[in-house]
């Protein structure tokens, strides 16, 4: 009896053996299930377009840093990680495409992308997107998005979401010669999905087009930097078109003299189409450059729930806000309350009358609205102590 267990056991390990093998085998190239893609010229996979034909669910791509030029491609695999090893790995397009839409469409979930840079999408129908994002959730880290029509743009399906940490999008337009009518580049357009995150991440360069627009059904809008800088010509700089639930925390909100649209932030333009529409704006540093003063916030007639704390107004002619608003701490800066306004550096003095004047926001929906990070440029965040806050997005003070 103990001779035929032992057989049995020994062959129950064979078969966990063959079965490993068989495995292994199944990839063309050698590469194991779920395991590591190396790209690169002296790699087996020279070419990212071939690495997303041979990758499978739950593989890692690594990218070695350098330019790939007219290297694009679709990724329909679940579970997967691609990032640039080594620096940056540089996508170009000149005049490629993945399905005539962007450098890269990702369909799976699950998916993270880091340390990329995606430049000169343009496309026949001119949305032409660094990433077109197809798929469940996409998480992208520490990537640049520059020239192209869009940055990211994103589908309509409500069981998506986008999380996007740390990354830069800069001079995304349609095209220079732009015309009334024609279609205009968004640095970061969302369309109606279940989520969106933007934290840590700096947003300039607009033309026409929005800077952030989303009509995600969540949005989280964490200690951003979304500034249209002195040429800038961007609309709005954040936009919820139809609403949704929106917080807006500790970001610096900025537009230029030259801006195509009064407002900086916009909130059901197009219409509500969400079962619950409400907007927080907290601990924000709103900025109006226009010589005529435009509107830093205009919330359309429906909203369910407007709140504005602890924001601080430079230029403009106030909030605006309307009766059923809550509203509490919001403050009127000059420019001599900050660092250095023309430089972008909007860290109140310590001898402003405007320190530790913040208010405790308290929480939302679950959600605590009290300031826990801050941005740093161009591309990260600090935490904070959990000490008095200012008004404002940046905590630091100087002299």
């Amino acid at each position: 009896m103990r001779k035929t267990q032992t057989i049995a056991a020994a062959l129950m390990v064979v078969a966990g053996l063959v079965a490993h093998i068989a495995k292994l085998a199944a990839d063309p190239l050698g590469q194991p299930i779920a395991n590591l893609i190396r790209v690169g010229p002296g790699q087996r996979v020279t070419a990212i377009a071939e690495a997303a034909k041979v990758a499978r669910d739950g593989d890692t791509v690594e990218i070695e840093a350098g330019l790939f030029t007219d290297d694009v491609a679709s990724w329909p695999q679940d579970n997967l990680t691609i990032r640039a090893v080594g620096g940056r790995a540089r996508i170009a397009s000149h005049g490629a495409s993945a399905e005539d839409k962007a450098i890269w469409v990702i369909k799976g979930t699950g998916v993270l992308i880091e340390n990329i840079e995606f430049t000169g999408a343009r496309v026949r129908d001119r949305n032409g997107a660094g990433i077109r994002h197809e798929g469940g959730k996409l998480t992208v880290r520490n990537c640049l998005f520059e020239r192209n029509e869009m940055g990211i743009l994103t589908w309509n399906r409500d069981t998506a979401e986008l999380v996007v940490e740390g990354s830069e999008f800069r001079d995304n337009a349609v095209a220079s010669d732009y015309r009334a009518g024609d279609a205009i580049g968004h640095q970061i357009y969302v369309g109606s999905i279940s989520s969106f995150t933007l934290r840590d991440s700096y947003v300039h360069g607009g033309a026409f087009g929005h800077l952030v627009k989303s009509r995600a059904l969540r949005n989280f809008i964490f200690n951003n930097r979304l500034t249209d800088d002195d040429a800038g010509q961007a609309s709005y700089e954040l936009e919820f078109p139809n609403g949704g639930v929106a917080y807006a925390i500790g970001n610096i909100i900025e537009q230029s003299a030259t801006t195509h649209n009064s407002d900086l932030v916009s909130f059901g333009a197009e219409g509500f189409r969400s079962r619950r529409n409400e907007l927080f704006l907290v601990n924000n540093t709103l900025v109006d450059n226009l010589a005529a003063n435009g509107k830093f916030v205009r919330v359309y007639p429906g909203a369910d729930r407007v709140v504005a704390i602890n924001n601080l107004l430079l230029g403009g002619t106030g909030l605006g806000a309307e009766a059923q608003w809550e509203v509490a701490s919001n403050h009127t800066a000059a420019h001599s309350d900050f660092s250095s306004p023309a430089t972008g550096d909007y860290r109140l003095r310590a001898s402003s009358k405007l320190v530790g004047k913040a208010v405790d926001p308290g929480t939302a929906n679950g959600v605590s609205l009290r300031l826990e990070r801050e941005y740093a440029f161009p591309q990260r965040g600090r935490i904070l102590s959990q000490g008095l806050l200012s008004p404002g997005a940046i905590q630091s003070t100087v002299p």
